[in-house]
C-alpha cells in the first residue's frame, strides 16, 4: 500500500483483538499513526514494550483526538461509558467502531453519545482465542475470518465501504445483519458454546475429588477442548451473557429440549435416533472445515502445534 488508508488510528482498548488490529496494522501500513489507550498503566506499559503503537495514554480522549478512525475494542459492558468519554474528542469525519460480540446492546449504549458528523459503524470481528492481553495478539488472527457490520439507518455508503475495506487489508471476509439476527446467531455459534463450555468445567470443578485427580489426569479427551473454551476472559463473557440475554435465553431453551429429546434416546436405547444425530452433526464439522473456517487435521491440529516437525 503507497499510502497509508488512515492518517491516524486509535485502538481504545489492547486485549487480544486491539493488539492484533496494532500488529497488521504495522504490517499492511494501513495508519500513518496509531494511537493506544487503555485504562491499566500496566497494560499500557506492557504494549509500550511490545511497539503496538506511536502514542500511549489512560486518557482515551487524548487518544481519539484527530482520529480518522477509532476502534472501541473493550467489553460490552463498558462500551457506553467509553463512548460518552470520548464523544468529546471525536472529529467530525470520523469513522466510529468496535468489535464487540454482542450488537444491539452495544448500539442502544454507544449511539446516544455520538456526535452529529462522526460516523458510528457498528462491527463484530469473528475471531479469537482463549487468551487476552497486548501479549495475546497476532497479525494473522483475522485472516479468512468473518467481520460482520450491523450498520444503522442512513450508514454513508462510502464509509462502510472504507471500513470494510480496512477489514479485508486484515484478512476478513466481509458480511452485515441486522443487529438482532446477529445476535441471534453468534447466540448459537459463539456465545452458548462457551456457556455450555464453563458449566462443564464447573461442574467438573464441583467434583473436587473427581477433578484434583482423574479429571486433570485423563484430560486429553474431550474434556481439554472444553477448557480451552472455559479459559477465556471472564470480564468479556459474563458482559456477553448480560448484555445478549434474550437471545442467549432463547438458545439455552431450545438447547434444553434437544438435550431431553437426546436424553430421553439414550434412556430407551434408541440407537437409530442416536446414530441419525450423530451423523447429522459430523456433517456439520465437514462443513465448517469445507467453508475454510477449521483445518482437517487429528486432533484439531494440536499435535502438529504442540510437536512440529524436527529440521
Amino acid at each position: 500500500m503507497t499510502s497509508p488508508m488512515f492518517e491516524k488510528i486509535a485502538l481504545v482498548g489492547i486485549g487480544l483483538i486491539g493488539s492484533s488490529l496494532a500488529r497488521v496494522i504495522r504490517r499492511e501500513g494501513l495508519a500513518g499513526q496509531v494511537a493506544i489507550s487503555t485504562r491499566s498503566d500496566a497494560t499500557l506499559a506492557r504494549a509500550s514494550q511490545l511497539g503496538l503503537g506511536d502514542t500511549y495514554t489512560t486518557d482515551a480522549k487524548e487518544a481519539v483526538r484527530d482520529a480518522d478512525l477509532v476502534i472501541v475494542s473493550v467489553p460490552v459492558g463498558s462500551s457506553g461509558t467509553v463512548a460518552a468519554e470520548i464523544a468529546p474528542a471525536l472529529k467530525k469525519g470520523a469513522i466510529l467502531t468496535d468489535v464487540g460480540s454482542t450488537k444491539a446492546s452495544v448500539i442502544a449504549q454507544m449511539q446516544p453519545h455520538v456526535p452529529d458528523g462522526v460516523l458510528f459503524i457498528p462491527g463484530h470481528p469473528l475471531a479469537g482465542t482463549e487468551k487476552s492481553g497486548p501479549d495475546a495478539g497476532f497479525a494473522e488472527l483475522f485472516e479468512n475470518r468473518w467481520c460482520i457490520f450491523t450498520p444503522l439507518p442512513g450508514t454513508d455508503p462510502a464509509a462502510l465501504e472504507k471500513l470494510s475495506e480496512f477489514w479485508r487489508c486484515c484478512g476478513s471476509n466481509i458480511d452485515t445483519m441486522d443487529p438482532q439476527h446477529h445476535d441471534m446467531t453468534l447466540a448459537i455459534v459463539s456465545h452458548l458454546p462457551h456457556i455450555i463450555a464453563y458449566n462443564i468445567v464447573g461442574t467438573a470443578d464441583d467434583l473436587e475429588s473427581v477433578t484434583k485427580s482423574e479429571v486433570i489426569k485423563y484430560s486429553a479427551s474431550g474434556f481439554r477442548d472444553f477448557t480451552r473454551l472455559a479459559a477465556s476472559d471472564p470480564t468479556m463473557w459474563r458482559d456477553v451473557c448480560l448484555h445478549n440475554k434474550d437471545a442467549i435465553l432463547e438458545m439455552l431453551a431450545r438447547f434444553s429440549e434437544d438435550l431431553s429429546s437426546l436424553q430421553r434416546a439414550i434412556r430407551w436405547g434408541d440407537g437409530e435416533k442416536l446414530f441419525d444425530l450423530f451423523t447429522r452433526t459430523r456433517a456439520v464439522r465437514r462443513s465448517i472445515i469445507e467453508a475454510g473456517q477449521d483445518i482437517d487435521i487429528p486432533d484439531f491440529g494440536r499435535q502438529a502445534v504442540e510437536h512440529p516437525p524436527k529440521g
